[in-house]
This record gives structure tokens, C-alpha cells and sequence, in this order.
């Protein structure tokens, strides 16, 4: 069916992403390329590219395909960047950000996702992608500073190890809210200045940890 996923891809971006504003050449031909399918269960393959959010097991979801289109747009991506990823998940997100920019640094706190995400871009030979298993809301101090940031969870606030992990100039893209509904919340680095402005209202699982929510 490698023609029939190509065709739903296609679609996808044709029916969804540039009607709603999606206009990122980048962003568009990632959306394309990556093979969303195989980030998900063989039993949920055939909705891969429905634009809706789905389960990837231990209580987590791949997020609609607007919305990680839309995120990974307000990141305004170059070829050069180094990208941190908090929440990897499946690896879907991981996987558009490596077909833009240099390189991937991906934190996941829950081991079992992580490891399928890995042979996941193992299986796809996406070698800019690093990934560890961790509290994400410590960032990835180890590879810092980061050109761009995306937390794709949502926290009460944008912990502080990230905005210190961001490059200046720099851009991070994180939900903010409270546990049930956030605001997508765009925050810019700029010649020692830290601005911020909101996007759309948004659901996204929980951000658990030090900097995060504390609990379920």
C-alpha cells in the first residue's frame, strides 16, 4: 500500500494543512515524506492520516497532524538548526523535525515508548535523531544551547532549565495551561530579551516532572 500512504500524505496536506494556514515549503514537504503509519499500531495504520489525535499506548497520543504541522511551522526551522524535542512519544514529531533541520535531541520519560521510537527511526535511517530517556523538563543541559525548543505536552509554565537551554537567538514552542486545556504559547530569545505570544488553544497530555505537573 506504499502508494496508497503517499496518496493519504498528499491529501493530508492538500485537504488540511494548507487550507488552515500551513504554508512553511519545509514543513509542507515534511508532512509529505514522513510516514506517519508506521509510528502507530498496524491496527490503527489505516487512520494514520485522518487528522485527529490517536493512542500509542501508556496513556499517550501522536497529535493530530495539524497540530505537530503548526508547531513544527511556529519553530520557523532552518536546514542548520539543532532542535530539542521534549516528549519524543512515538517519534513522529522527531521524525518531521529531522527532515528540516541538522540535528534532533529528543528526551522521553517513559522507557517503553522510547525504545519503539527508536526502532522506529532506526527502521526509517534517521541518524540526526538522539534520543534519551529522561525528565524532560531538565532539557538536555549536556548538548545546550539549543537553536530551537518543542515541548509537545502540556505544563503549567515553561520550566526554566529550557528557557536557559535556548540559544539567543532562539525560538520554543511549548502548551501552557492548566491540566485540561492549554494555549500554544510561542516564546523568542532575542538579543538577551525574552518576548511571548499565544496561538491557539490547544489539549495535550500532561507534562510530568520536577518542572512540570508532579503527579497524574
Amino acid at each position: 500500500m506504499r502508494n496508497g500512504y503517499e496518496k493519504l500524505r498528499a491529501r493530508l496536506v492538500e485537504e488540511q494543512l494548507l487550507p488552515r494556514g500551513i504554508h512553511d515549503p519545509a514543513v509542507l514537504a515534511a508532512m509529505a515524506a514522513v510516514p506517519r503509519h508506521l509510528f502507530v499500531e498496524e491496527a490503527l495504520r489505516p487512520q494514520a492520516y485522518g487528522d485527529f489525535p490517536l493512542p500509542i499506548g501508556e496513556g499517550q497520543t501522536i497529535s493530530q497532524p495539524y497540530i505537530v504541522a503548526l508547531m513544527t511551522q511556529l519553530l520557523e526551522l532552518t536546514k542548520e538548526d539543532r532542535v530539542l524535542e521534549i516528549g519524543t512519544g512515538c517519534g513522529y514529531q522527531a521524525a518531521v523535525l529531522a527532515a528540516i533541520c541538522r540535528q534532533v535531541y529528543t528526551v522521553e520519560r517513559i522507557k517503553p515508548l522510547l525504545a519503539r521510537a527508536r526502532r522506529t527511526f532506526d527502521r526509517l535511517q534517521l541518524f540526526n535523531i538522539l534520543s534519551k530517556a529522561d525528565d524532560g523538563t531538565e532539557g538536555w543541559a549536556e548538548h545546550a544551547p539549543f537553536d530551537k525548543i518543542i515541548v509537545t505536552a502540556g505544563g503549567p509554565s515553561i520550566p526554566a532549565p529550557l528557557t536557559e537551554q535556548l540559544a539567543d537567538p532562539g525560538v520554543l514552542v511549548m502548551p501552557v495551561g492548566d491540566r485540561d486545556l492549554q494555549a500554544l504559547t510561542v516564546l523568542r530569545k532575542q538579543a538577551g530579551e525574552i518576548t511571548s505570544r499565544i496561538e491557539e488553544r490547544v489539549r495535550f497530555v500532561k507534562l510530568l516532572g520536577a518542572h512540570g505537573w508532579k503527579t497524574e
